[in-house]
């Protein structure tokens, strides 16, 4: 089995996870996978399909613009036209894969907060990577927007090595990790994270929390 064929049953299977929970209704949200960095070269879901119908098959290698490459064996498939913002992301980055759902909670964060969602003092932290206390995690906010240069160009002006997601407005957002398993970790983390934001600001308003 090749490298694509492995990375598309990963990716099938993942999206399959994420649309049982809910966080990729319909046909949105994509995932991709990093194949090669010299040149860049991301296998990344194809648009248009239920993501919990996905095959194998379901894959398209773009280069570092999102566009598809010539050399593969799906040239008349479409990537999702997010593909650009994945490849920018694992470029910045250096992640291994890239996840981006619908998740409701990280939407709603953003419109209580479009300035960026404040995370501190809670266990789960620990998840995504940082730390359970005395460490203030900020999840970035941009505009949505088509032009993914110009949503590249909005992540890429926040991007903090150690928060490793970006929430779009009005959107969705993007989680990425080594792998798409450290990915999925990170990003089941968060979104129980901005939940609670979410469910408990009122009281934490109460209490002059931001």
């Amino acid at each position: 089995m090749s490298v694509l064929d492995l990375a598309g049953r990963a990716l099938a299977e993942e999206s399959a996870r994420f649309a049982g929970l809910g966080w990729m209704r319909g046909t949105s949200g994509n995932l991709s996978v990093v194949l090669g960095r010299d040149p860049l070269r991301v296998a990344v879901t194809v648009s248009g399909r239920d993501k919990g119908e996905l095959t194998s098959d379901d894959v398209v290698v773009v280069g570092e613009d999102g566009l598809a490459v010539a050399d593969q064996p799906h040239p008349d498939k479409v990537p999702s036209a997010e593909a650009g913002l994945h490849a920018r992301i694992a470029a910045v980055s250096g992640a291994g894969a890239v996840i981006h759902v619908h998740a409701l909670a990280p939407v709603v964060a953003a419109e209580h907060w479009p300035d960026g969602v404040e995370l501190r003092d809670l266990e789960m932290l620990k998840g995504f990577g940082r730390a359970a206390h005395d460490d203030l995690v900020t999840i970035p906010v941009i505009a949505n927007g088509q032009d993914m240069r110009v949503l590249g160009d909005a992540f890429e002006a926040g991007f903090r090595a150690d928060t490793p997601a970006v929430i779009v407005a009005r959107h969705g957002i993007y989680v990425w990790g080594d792998d798409l398993r450290h990915a999925r970790h990170r990003l089941e983390c968060l979104e129980w994270l901005l939940r609670f934001r979410v469910e408990t600001r009122l009281v934490t308003e109460e209490r002059g929390v931001r």
